[in-house]
């Protein structure tokens, strides 16, 4: 009698190393699309939080305005208290709307922000204030004219007349100058801001840096609202001559409002 014996193979198939790495390299693949996909979500949600916070301070400050019992031609801005991350500015201007040919006071609440890529972004309200009579514009006109001649007596324009009316050195308004102190965007010295200096030995607190002006703008809002004045001044007014258009009040007064306006966006280039 044979036996006959039997041999099994008990080997098993393993992965090879190129199905491994194969294998590796799909899922780190789709696990990198993955991040991906929750970066954006991430940064979107984060987007979606700074714009609902800058939206919120553009509404306050358009609800502000709203509010308020008379407006004028300006600009303000700052940064919110409550959001230091987000940047305001509140502009009231004159706006001419050519399909009904009125003129309108308008104000835009604008914020802005870096979303999570670096980017500035914007929000912005705009409302339609008031309109105005031709009367009123001619008024806006020349309260600006005047405004505008005040403002500027606030400047100086060369380092060594700033030296001269704060009583000090060239030098001296060069460290004044890397100490923070501000100029206007073409370089001129605001009178408000070198007493500020002269009155703190050029060491001023930073609470006080921060209040200084650094435009035009900033010396317009720190203005006084002017009174409406008598009935007899407001008509005295009409035969003074516009500088830059060489027309009187009166005469400008006959023209329609397209026409008012172009002479307005003149005066602004």
């Amino acid at each position: 009698m044979s036996c006959r014996s039997k041999t099994r193979d008990t080997g098993k198939k393993a992965f090879s190393l190129v199905e491994v790495m194969m294998a590796l390299a799909i899922l780190a693949l789709i696990s990198s699309s993955v991040l991906v996909v929750i970066d954006r979500c991430i940064a979107s949600a984060a987007d979606s939080v700074l714009r609902m916070k800058a939206f919120e301070v553009a509404r306050e400050n358009m609800e502000q305005l709203l509010a308020s019992a008379s407006v004028k031609e300006s600009v303000e801005y700052g940064i919110s208290e409550k959001y230091p991350d987000i940047g305001w500015q509140t502009v009231v201007e004159t706006f001419y709307e050519p399909i009904t040919a009125r003129m309108w006071i308008r104000g835009v609440c604008s914020s802005q922000y870096n979303d999570p890529n670096g980017q500035e972004q914007t929000v912005e309200l705009t409302n339609w204030l008031t309109d105005l009579t031709k009367e009123q514009l001619l008024q806006i006109m020349k309260q600006d004219e005047d405004e505008l001649g005040d403002l500027n007596a606030e400047l100086i324009e060369t380092m060594e007349d700033a030296a001269e009316y704060a009583g000090v050195d060239v030098e001296t308004i060069e460290q004044w100058l890397q100490n923070g102190l501000l100029t206007t965007e073409d370089g001129s010295f605001i009178k408000g801001n070198l007493d500020l200096y002269m009155n703190s030995k050029g060491e001023p607190s930073a609470e006080e840096k921060n209040q200084q002006a650094k435009s035009i703008a900033d010396l317009k809002n720190k203005k006084s609202k002017p009174g409406e004045g008598s009935s007899a001044d407001q008509e005295a007014w009409q035969d003074e001559i516009d500088p830059k258009t060489g027309l009187t009040y009166g005469e400008l007064e006959k023209k329609d409002f397209s026409e008012i306006w172009e002479i307005m966006q003149n005066q602004r280039r």
